[in-house]
């Protein structure tokens, strides 16, 4: 792999592993279903409340567990049976406090799918958010961000990649503890993973999908993962 060393990339660079407590601003909030198949809300919302009081803005919620579980929104009820529930994700993060618990920071995508999960009960990272959690991190902790790709033709896409991404220069062993978006010189779709919420991410994107990711960032949104 070459790592992606270019000076024009670290003008925006990204506050590696800071944290920002902002509550002003705004976030943006989407509810989806079937893996973000059918967007159903798509609007703004204050940061500096918690998910939960946002969600309770713009959806009718029931919610169980003291209020800290959400049962149903807008009419739509998870169903043990069924083996379908409401998830949310903050910038492609799957979650890991709830919704009572976690607090919008300017910039966040909270982010509701109801979906099934016969097949997987965990979705660490998804790619429909980008370009986060690049730009924003998670819980306002922020990672560099660095584009690495494997070949020296690659290296223009690399840095039109890398602008989306606010990548900047890294030394090898920087790379660890960045996210990264590695630029693979084969035909694979975007996917991405991570070991948990505010943990690295790790993009892969083939040369088909990243020029079609260029030309239209937004034909990812609410994906969980592929784009050819």
């Amino acid at each position: 792999m070459r790592r992606l060393a270019a000076a024009g990339l670290a003008v925006a660079a990204l506050a590696g592993c800071g944290s920002k407590h902002s509550t002003s601003g705004s976030a943006r909030l989407w509810i989806t279903r079937d893996r973000g198949q059918h967007v159903l809300v798509v609007d703004k919302v204050k940061a500096g409340q918690t998910a939960m009081q946002a969600l309770e803005q713009k959806a009718k919620v029931k919610t169980s567990y003291g209020g800290r579980f959400v049962q149903s929104i807008d009419g739509v009820s998870g169903d043990r049976s069924a083996q379908r529930d409401w998830f949310y994700f903050v910038n492609g993060y799957e979650a890991d406090e709830g919704a009572a618990d976690y607090t919008l920071r300017p910039g966040d995508i909270e982010w509701w799918d109801y979906r099934s999960w016969k097949h997987a009960m965990h979705v660490p990272v998804v790619v429909g958010a980008f370009p986060e959690p690049f730009l924003h991190g998670y819980a306002g902790k922020m990672r560099d961000a660095a584009v690495v790709f494997d070949s020296k033709a690659l290296e223009p896409m690399a840095r039109q990649l890398g602008k989306l991404i606010d990548a900047k220069p890294l030394k090898a062993d920087e790379i660890g503890a960045a996210n990264v978006l590695f630029l693979m010189n084969a035909d694979v779709p975007l996917s991405a993973t991570s070991s948990g919420a505010g943990k690295p991410v790790r993009f892969v994107i083939g040369p088909t999908a990243a020029r079609r990711l260029l030309a239209d960032p937004g034909r990812v949104r609410y994906r969980y993962s592929g784009l050819w």
